[in-house]
């Protein structure tokens, strides 16, 4: 058997070594655009930030490892003009000589990635404004982050996007943002990355929000960023991280199916609407692990079990994907934003029901030194509980936590699943009541009627039209630092001794600092009779929620 993979990196190197070690006697041959077939991309950022020196640290294996290791054949600097599915061969050009050749196959695997999208404005392709893709892509922006480089534009506030914004402060590069949406990760729920925007601004990022380029043009000190504001920026570089567009030419032009957003529609086992033809990586469209309704989402982790499980599929292995989660991570300065399953907005736009809660608990136990407060978002199903999708933000601990989950989610558990959850606990690592735990409570004591509970962002409309007593149960202290606009103060320390004074006639809406003692007013007023509900998260999710 003769297989062909297009495209190294995750997906296409991964299908190659797995089809190596089921079969010693497959003819495989992968064949690469670029200079070099696995880098890891992952890390550009951070060799431009010279957080890691070394660039041969990105070279993940070389031609010569894979044909020494693996008997891999492996071409690079050579692009794959055509697909032909009915003759099973595909025409090659090496882009060093222009010579053309060609290759047939019995199973051809595509997994050339995505390439981030260029817009097409006015001046877009004038020297210093760059995106980043490859090596080759790193080492231009590389050698034009001088000394003399004064400033740099990055505009897009995605992963990619706040990756490089970090590592070009951390050169002392004085650093602009531009982000076409009212908020910076738009993946994310935006009160979620309330803490993140600040950061950026507290390392003195200027952070441009609901605004986008429309021209660029040069100046005698640079470059100058028009915007669609009719503001303008003088920059030296700008760098596009504005997302990515599955590199589906070759696909299309063989008549394989692909997705309204230009994916490659794969089946469970990654294979295209020819059955000889899989995709694999960020080039496909896979479905939504939760709704499982399609999806594409260009991580390396998909990527990798993509490429495997294709290879798997070849020799007989019928393993299917699961569908992907869109379990992600990202480090700004001191903190740490990490998702997985669904987010509100989407369950919004999805029309489909929910609950949610915010917890913030500690990364571990709060007498130990150097405890870290973070803000968890749970969002699950009314009718069972089953976990839908988190999002958490902090510093120290966030990585476990969403890890922990991203794999509840994958179990189908449930909420009344997290109260039970054992993990591990020493004071260093974590609490006895681990935030897990906690998510678990609270959102399983929603559940139960045991906890009612109103999203902040309900509240205010309450308030001005007088349909409820919203009552701040922290100290007087604290209600004095800050308060919900339209609260009374009353702590909960002296709630019993005077509940008898407060009338029943309006609801009553509690909150406290991260919802804690809020939920222990919420108990006390309904054994008293009173209509109650407690403010998710507290005064700490209003401050993010408000953006204040």
């Amino acid at each position: 058997m003769k297989i062909i993979i297009i495209g190294g990196v995750a997906g296409g190197a991964s299908a190659a070594t797995r089809a190596r070690r089921l079969s010693e006697h497959a003819e495989i041959l992968m064949i690469e655009r670029g200079p070099n077939i696995s880098f890891a991309n992952c890390g550009m950022p951070y060799y431009l930030g010279n957080e890691i020196k070394d660039r041969s640290k990105l070279l993940v294996t070389t031609p010569h490892k894979l044909k020494e290791r693996f008997n891999i054949d492996v071409l690079t600097s050579t692009s794959v003009e055509e697909i032909m599915p009915e003759l099973k061969k595909v025409r090659l050009m090496n882009l060093v000589t222009g010579s053309e050749s060609i290759e047939t196959y019995d199973k051809l695997i595509i997994s050339p990635g995505a390439a981030p999208f260029r817009p097409t404005l006015p001046g877009i392709d004038l020297p210093g404004i760059y995106t980043l893709r490859n090596l080759q892509d790193m080492d231009q922006i590389k050698e034009s982050l001088t000394s003399l480089t004064k400033h740099v534009t990055v505009i897009g506030g995605g992963f990619i996007g706040l990756e490089l914004v970090e590592n070009l402060v951390h050169l002392g590069i004085k650093t602009t943002l531009i982000e076409y949406n009212p908020q910076v990760l738009p993946p994310f729920d935006k009160e979620m990355t309330h803490e993140i925007l600040q950061t950026l601004k507290s390392h003195q990022v200027e952070v441009i929000l609901n605004d986008s380029a429309k021209a660029f043009s040069e100046t005698t000190a640079g470059l100058q960023v028009h915007l669609q504001s009719k503001n303008t920026i003088e920059t030296s570089v700008v760098i596009m991280g504005v997302g990515v567009r599955p590199e589906n030419k070759l696909a299309v032009a063989a008549g394989l199916n692909t997705g309204p957003r230009g994916g490659i529609q794969v089946n469970q086992f990654m294979q295209t609407s020819n059955p000889d033809i899989y995709a694999a990586g960020d080039v496909v469209e896979t479905t939504e692990f939760v709704t499982q309704t399609p999806i594409q989402i260009p991580l390396a982790g998909p990527a990798n079990r993509q490429g495997r499980l294709a290879a798997d599929h070849i020799f007989g292995n019928n393993i299917a994907y699961r569908g992907s989660q869109g379990t992600a991570i990202l480090r700004v300065f001191d903190k740490t934003a990490a998702a997985t399953g669904l987010s509100e907005k989407t369950l919004v736009r999805m029309n489909l029901p929910y609950h949610k809660i915010y917890i913030h608990p500690s990364s571990h136990a709060g007498y130990y030194p150097g405890a870290e407060q973070m803000t968890i978002k749970l969002l699950f199903a009314p009718e069972n509980g089953k976990v839908l999708g988190a999002q958490v933000v902090g510093g120290a601990g966030v990585d476990k936590k969403i890890d922990v989950l991203a794999i509840v989610i994958q179990a189908g558990m449930t909420v009344y699943d997290l109260e039970q959850a054992e993990l591990a606990y020493a004071p260093q690592y974590g609490s006895a009541k681990d935030g897990i735990n906690m998510a678990g409570f609270v959102a399983s004591n929603l559940l139960r009627g045991e906890h009612p509970q109103i999203p902040v962002e309900d509240v205010a409309a309450l308030v001005t039209a007088d349909k409820v007593t919203l009552i701040d149960v922290r100290t007087p202290e604290e209600y004095s630092r800050g308060h919900i606009p339209g609260a009374m103060n009353l702590p909960v320390d002296e709630l019993r001794a005077r509940i008898k004074d407060l009338a029943q006639d309006k609801p009553v809406i509690t909150y406290c600092q991260v919802g804690q003692r809020g939920y222990l007013a919420t108990r006390i007023f309904l054994q008293h009779g009173f209509d109650v509900r407690n403010i998710s998260g507290g005064y700490r999710t209003f401050l993010q929620v408000t953006g204040t």
